[in-house]
């Protein structure tokens, strides 16, 4: 008898990896040998990016509405909230005080010797960056997650105000759903495996947006400014490559994961969002494989999402070291209660620093009048400008892993990790693939020799 065929494995140049690699290394060229020409390939990445927003709050809409539709409990959408936001702000102190301590160790700025005199109209290079915009008060950005229309957060790309609405939305329909799937509940569930289907034609596309992205960076910039700044440069990607470690540590004894395993799966996306220099690139897409990964869906579309505005763990390293930076290069000694009081300062400066234009020029600014410090002024930011977007790969490759560990640790906290699946995906052994209207079974010994499909497993979730 005939062996049966083995199934053919994709030729490695329609692979996306390999496909991304050549994008970014074409790019990393082109900027490098025509830098005039590569600056002018930003709008391949700038149209990939907005092909991307333009699925994602409705992609991040049907995830939530149908995740908690099917846990159905207010209490369980609401721990997983208040846990989500109580890991965040443990994990984001601790980056600030490791960014501190790596700036105090490797000292990025020390040789500089900049004169404060010389910065005279380095407050108005600053406000040119950032649009004359400014962080929003801790008031006025709790009220900005209330949208004044539905309407109005899906037309602004508003994620805070789309997950707001999402959740009353699936907590409603969830009323409706107790003696079985709605015509509304389908119909969403519908049109989240269409918008996924978009998403897929979208991804092939990703290779174009890496070089656009890569080449214009390059070109705008110049490798010269990685040798003038290479001090800073190494500090954040060396305190990035510890923190990883420590994430890996945290994946390793909360969840039993292996970080390295988990890196492997997501590998298409770590590096579309090096390449591309932006998490929004890759948030549908992660968000779909770790629910495959036994991520329940509402874990993911709560903890995902609202990681992208108050757990940027990269965001708050970057601005640590910076501020170090700052100090050395001015020759200033900051004393322990200085950087204690920088610490605290920053830990409300980098919230809700998404999507808010030169962010991180915004919150060092307050940080630093806030700080009061006589002889490190706001003009003295206007000396990142000149690496600071190259700085946006370690920033968004660090955020996106800690948003990643934060869904797996919540979903386990919560009982919602189907720990037996996550072991079998990271293993790379073929496991079947979950509808979208189907939750992952929660994280218990009960229900692991119980088919899906029976009454414990549904009511467990």
């Amino acid at each position: 008898m005939d062996a049966a065929p083995t199934p053919s494995r994709t030729p490695i140049y329609r692979r996306l990896f390999p496909q991304l690699i050549v994008g970014i290394v074409a790019g990393i060229l082109v900027g490098w040998l025509a830098p005039a020409f590569g600056a002018t390939m930003k709008p391949f990445s700038d149209g990939f990016l907005a092909l991307i927003k333009m699925v994602i709050e409705p992609i991040i809409f049907c995830l939530v509405v149908v995740g908690i539709a099917h846990v159905g409990d207010l209490k369980s959408v609401g721990r997983i909230g208040i846990k989500a936001l109580l890991y965040f702000e443990v994990v984001t102190t601790f980056a600030l005080v490791f960014g501190l301590v790596v700036g105090n160790v490797m000292r990025p700025g020390a040789g500089f010797r900049i004169d404060p005199a010389t910065l005279s109209d380095g407050a108005a290079a600053i406000d040119k960056a950032t649009k004359d915009g400014s962080l929003p008060h801790f008031a006025e950005f709790l009220l900005g997650v209330i949208p004044s229309s539905v309407i109005n957060a899906f037309a602004t790309n508003n994620t805070l105000q789309v997950l707001f609405f999402s959740v009353l939305f699936g907590l409603a329909l969830a009323t409706f759903s107790t003696a079985g799937p709605t015509i509304v509940g389908r119909t969403i569930e519908q049109l989240g495996q269409i918008f996924f289907t978009i998403m897929g034609a979208i991804m092939r596309l990703s290779p174009i947006g890496a070089f656009g992205a890569m080449a214009s960076i390059i070109g705008k910039y110049g490798i010269a400014s990685l040798a003038s700044f290479g001090k800073l440069i190494l500090a954040c990607y060396v305190a990035a490559a510890l923190f990883i470690l420590v994430l890996a540590l945290v994946a390793r004894f909360a969840v039993g994961l292996n970080l390295w395993k988990f890196l492997r799966y997501t590998k298409d996306q770590f590096l579309l969002a090096l390449g591309t220099a932006s998490t929004e690139a890759v948030m549908p897409k992660i968000m779909e494989k770790l629910t495959h990964a036994g991520c329940s869906r509402a874990a993911t579309g709560l903890v995902v999402p609202t990681g992208y505005s108050f757990n940027l763990d990269g965001a708050t390293l970057y601005l640590a070291i910076c501020l170090m930076f700052l100090a050395q290069a001015l020759g200033v000694d900051l004393s322990l209660g200085e950087q204690i009081t920088a610490v605290l300062i920053l830990m409300l400066t980098s919230k809700g620093m998404a999507g808010v234009p030169g962010s991180s020029f915004l919150a060092l600014s307050a940080t630093v009048t806030a700080l009061g410090h006589p002889e490190i002024t706001v003009a003295a930011v206007a000396l990142l400008l000149g690496v600071d977007r190259i700085m946006d790969s370690m920033r968004v490759s660090v955020n996106l892993l800690g948003n990643c560990v934060a869904t797996f640790v919540v979903a386990k906290w919560e009982g919602q990790l189907d720990t037996e699946r996550m072991r079998k995906v990271m293993n790379g052994e073929e496991v079947p693939e979950l509808p979208f209207a189907e939750p992952s079974p929660t994280d218990t010994t009960d229900t692991r020799s119980v088919p899906p499909s029976s009454p414990q497993v549904r009511d467990a979730v």
